[in-house]
């Protein structure tokens, strides 16, 4: 009888440690899936897997691509509006520009007795002199250049906002996949260790360790859905779409930007759109100065009309020229100020030009750096720590670890794959925000980094 319970004893033991090797392998298969996630876009096929991974199974998985959220950000955008309403209000200044004064038509009565009355008809004629009209129309076209420059530097701005908030949303998505696999394993691992508990192989106390453990893991994953969500929102803003109509954004995120040359750089400074906005600025109080010079030569007023006294019953003729005498004003104080808005233009496009190719530079070696520090974290950081939790997993299969050493080794794995998803997100956001001051470049060339 004895042996019997001992044997029965025996069987339930060798039954718990095969169902402990189980969880552990478990928990490996889904740390190494949440691991090699971010390297690959999102397929059809694995929707609702990934939307599961997410905490997001009460959606359908809707898609977004980098490209497509470029598309409707532009399309919805309501700056961009903005700009092209000011484009057409420019459109305005111009045709008025192109106006010419219009004539004047004058009656005069002189007398009142039928007699003696004198009555005069006749139509003034104003013509500018001194290039009034050609500089005004100048300063107005440069006025809409300014304006269709804007509406470009907009959607230079808004295509580096969609770039960066993009990548940021798939970094936060495939930590939340991360804290969700810990979550996962947390819950394995307690259950294991509760049928260690049942059997007498460890302390109760073990247990209890191990179900702190597992809140604090789910309170890291409510903390990474949260980020996430946030990222979600702060896409969809961008995208005129509030709340989010998408689930998931799919893209290659270890596609890492290349850094541009010094050559590159100088280059396309040449042709950035804020420089390019200031640089129009300038000809525009260039323009204005001309139109106030032009102002300081009086225009010219041609009168022609008929005049018929009643005394002699006869209609005469009238011509007339009036020219105004520019002794007192002679839009000396206008002028002045035109040519030190013009000065102060030119200050502020020596002053811009400075500070952008300063920025620029900066971001050129911040992208650099992360670059060397991705590498790193793919060449020696990553390998080792899912060296160390590989041995840890298999040393909990064996009974050789706890539950906490092996809790201990994953979230150093993971915590190292998060800072790779967050040095990858940076990156992809330094290169937008170059992007965004140099202008988009003509060839957006990439250099793809290693696979983990």
């Amino acid at each position: 009888m004895l042996k019997s319970h001992h044997n029965h004893k025996r069987r339930k033991s060798v039954s718990v440690l095969r169902t402990s090797r189980v969880a552990a392998a478990m928990s490996l298969l889904v740390a190494l899936t949440a691991g090699a996630a971010f390297a690959q876009a999102l397929p059809a096929a694995q929707d609702n897997h990934s939307a599961v991974r997410s905490g997001l199974q009460s959606e359908a998985a809707t898609i977004l691509t980098l490209q497509k959220a470029i598309d409707l950000a532009l399309d919805s955008n309501l700056d961009l509006a903005v700009a092209r309403r000011e484009i057409e209000a420019t459109q305005g200044q111009v045709i008025q520009g192109q106006a010419r004064p219009n004539p004047e038509l004058a009656y005069s009565l002189e007398d009142q007795r039928a007699a003696t009355r004198t009555q005069s008809v006749q139509i003034n004629l104003p013509v500018e002199m001194g290039g009034k009209r050609a500089a005004r129309i100048t300063a107005a076209e440069r006025g809409r250049d300014i304006a269709v420059e804007e509406l470009n530097l907009r959607r230079v701005e808004i295509r580096a906002a969609v770039v960066a908030a993009f990548f940021e949303t798939l970094a936060a998505q495939e930590r939340a996949a991360l804290a969700q696999a810990s979550v996962d394993l947390a819950k394995r691992a307690t259950d294991a260790v509760a049928k260690r508990v049942a059997a007498g192989k460890v302390s109760p106390v073990e247990e209890t360790k191990a179900r702190v453990a597992e809140a604090g893991v789910r309170v890291e994953l409510a903390q990474a859905q949260s980020e996430q969500r946030n990222a979600r929102a702060r896409l969809a803003s961008l995208l005129g779409a509030n709340p989010p109509r998408f689930t998931l954004v799919s893209g290659n995120g270890e596609e890492l930007p290349a850094v541009p040359s010094f050559d590159n750089v100088q280059q396309r400074l040449s042709t950035s759109p804020t420089l390019r906005r200031m640089q129009l600025e300038v000809e525009r109080r260039r323009s204005l100065v001309d139109v106030e010079r032009s102002k300081r030569i009086p225009d010219v007023t041609f009168s022609i009309g008929v005049k018929r006294p009643n005394e002699l019953q006869r209609d005469q003729l009238l011509f007339g020229v009036s020219v105004p005498l520019p002794l007192f004003d002679r839009n000396q104080g206008n002028l002045l100020e035109a040519l030190k808005r013009e000065d102060k233009a030119r200050d502020e496009l020596q002053a811009l030009n400075m500070r952008v190719s300063t920025d620029v530079l900066q971001a050129r070696e911040r992208l650099e750096s992360i670059r060397g520090e991705v590498d790193v974290l793919q060449r020696d950081v990553l390998p080792g720590a899912k060296s160390a939790y590989d041995a840890a997993t298999v040393g909990f299969e064996n009974g050789k670890f706890n539950f906490l050493e092996v809790l201990d080794a994953q979230r150093t794995y993971f915590a190292a794959k998060s800072q790779y998803l967050k040095a990858l997100a940076e990156a992809h956001r330094t290169a937008a925000d170059i992007d965004r001051v140099l202008g988009e470049p003509g060839a957006n060339a990439t250099q793809p980094a290693n696979k983990e």
